[in-house]
């Protein structure tokens, strides 16, 4: 006499993946629903110069040692004398 298909293992293992990942869609599904996206800033344009200001000083700010390391890799040729 054969066994009943839910007493097989087998039939346990290949039903299980698929289980899992509907209850992980459905886990996703439910944060991304109770969970509130952030709120942009109103003033989102305005933080943004600010901080495209704030990188272009740090810029400048290490203007002078990327000068000198790039000129000592590359030394710079003196210019001919007329």
């Amino acid at each position: 006499m054969t066994r009943p298909w839910w007493k097989h293992a087998m039939v346990w293992l290949v039903i299980s993946g698929p289980a899992i990942v509907v209850v992980a869609g459905i886990t996703t599904a439910v944060i991304a629903v109770r969970q509130a996206d952030p709120v942009v800033d109103t003033d989102y344009y305005r933080h943004g110069i600010e901080i495209n200001k704030t990188l272009s000083a740090q810029d400048k700010s290490r203007l002078p040692a990327l000068q000198g390391r790039n000129h000592a890799a590359t030394p710079a040729t003196e210019p001919a004398e007329p």
